[in-house]
Order: C-alpha cells, then sequence, then structure tokens
C-alpha cells in the first residue's frame, strides 16, 4: 500500500510552486501591461531585454538553489529537503527554457537560422545555449522511473549540474555589461557550493596508514 503524502509536505511544496512561479506571473502581468499600453514603461526602456534578463536570471538563482538543497539537508540533518531538488531544478529548466525561448522569438525574431551564426560568434551565447543544452537531458531523465532505469549511470549523469552551474554563471558573467556586483555574488555562491561538496567528499577519504618499518 502506497504510503500517504503527509499535509504538512502537500502544504510545503505548494508553497514553493507558488515562489517559484510568483517572477514568472509578475513578468507577464508586465508584459501585459506594455502590450495592452496601460502602462508602457513597466518592463524599462527595452523590454525585450528585461524580459530575458529576468528569465535568465530566476533560472540561474533557482539553479543555485537547487545546488544548495544537498548542503542545506547536511547542516540541518533534515531529509526531507531533498523532495524539493526535483521540483526546484525542473523549474530551474522551466526559466531557462523562456529565456532561450524569448532569445528566439523576441531577439531573433524567429530568424532560428541565426541561431548557429549567433551561437558561434559570440561567446556568451555559446556557453548560455550549451548549459541549456546539458539540462535537457537532466530534465527528460528527472523521474523515479528514469532513475532506476538508468542506476548508477544516473548518477554520473547528473553530476553534469555542476559544469551547468559554471557556464550559467559564465554566461550572466559576460552579459553583464558594468556592474560586476550581482554576477560575483552568484559565483561566490557556486564557488562556495561546490567548495562545500568537494570538502565532504575528502573528508569521506579514509587516512592513508604510514607504511610499516621493515
Amino acid at each position: 500500500m502506497a504510503r500517504k503524502t503527509p499535509a504538512s509536505l502537500i502544504v510545503a511544496k505548494t508553497i514553493v510552486h507558488a515562489l517559484a512561479l510568483a517572477p514568472l506571473s509578475l513578468l507577464a502581468w508586465k508584459f501585459w501591461q506594455v502590450f495592452s499600453e496601460t502602462n508602457i514603461d513597466a518592463l524599462g526602456a527595452d523590454p525585450v531585454a528585461a524580459i530575458e534578463h529576468e528569465l535568465g536570471t530566476w533560472a540561474l538563482r533557482l539553479l543555485l538553489l537547487t545546488l544548495a538543497i544537498t548542503p542545506l539537508r547536511q547542516l540541518s540533518v533534515q531529509p526531507v529537503l531533498l523532495r524539493f531538488r526535483r521540483m526546484l531544478g525542473l523549474y530551474a529548466f522551466a526559466y531557462a527554457s523562456l529565456h532561450f525561448a524569448a532569445y528566439l522569438v523576441l531577439d531573433l525574431r524567429g530568424y532560428w537560422a541565426q541561431l548557429f551564426e549567433e551561437i558561434a560568434k559570440r561567446p556568451y551565447i555559446t556557453v548560455g545555449f550549451a548549459a541549456w543544452l546539458l539540462l535537457v537531458p537532466l530534465a527528460l531523465t528527472s523521474t523515479q522511473g528514469w532513475m532506476r532505469r538508468l542506476g548508477r549511470v544516473w548518477g554520473r549523469l547528473h553530476a553534469l549540474v555542476y559544469a551547468i552551474a559554471v557556464l550559467a554563471v559564465l554566461h550572466f558573467w559576460w552579459i553583464v555589461k558594468s556592474d560586476y556586483r550581482e554576477p560575483l555574488l552568484y559565483a561566490a555562491i557556486l564557488a562556495l557550493l561546490l567548495g562545500w561538496r568537494a570538502w565532504k567528499r575528502l573528508s569521506k577519504r579514509p587516512a592513508r596508514r604510514p607504511a610499516s618499518s621493515a
């Protein structure tokens, strides 16, 4: 018989869903204000850039939050936190996909043939596209069924999230023209998260015994 999900967990997941969708809802509302001309300045002087930036920034934030789940679980000794990792990862992928779609539709205006030229010509697009492309198999194999099918390969595949996070931070860093405080903050958070994992892995290694004298 299937174990019943606790009501507290359902409430917590509902809150996380609402919080994850809030930035998208706010962005949609601002877009509607511009489209309906009720407030044409709702997205600033460059609405296209504002939409792309907002979607991309939240994709990066949710990705870093996904990576933060494991250290938070280890520090708090609360295994229930792992229940939110896949959810946050899928939201990160959703925002990244919308960010990419906004670039294709609003920036390139549907001239998809230009995409490969842009990827080859602009390094920040190259790393951003690579990050999104690597996210696709992770999103597709995020279910329990795929975890069982792939076995140990699943863990190795999903370790790509570390490379994806590095590429995403680099993508954001190269887009910023002058004020580097925000990308520096994300880079520092990522360094802390990766450093924590490296420290935990090294601390689990058994110490080498000194060689006995003959």
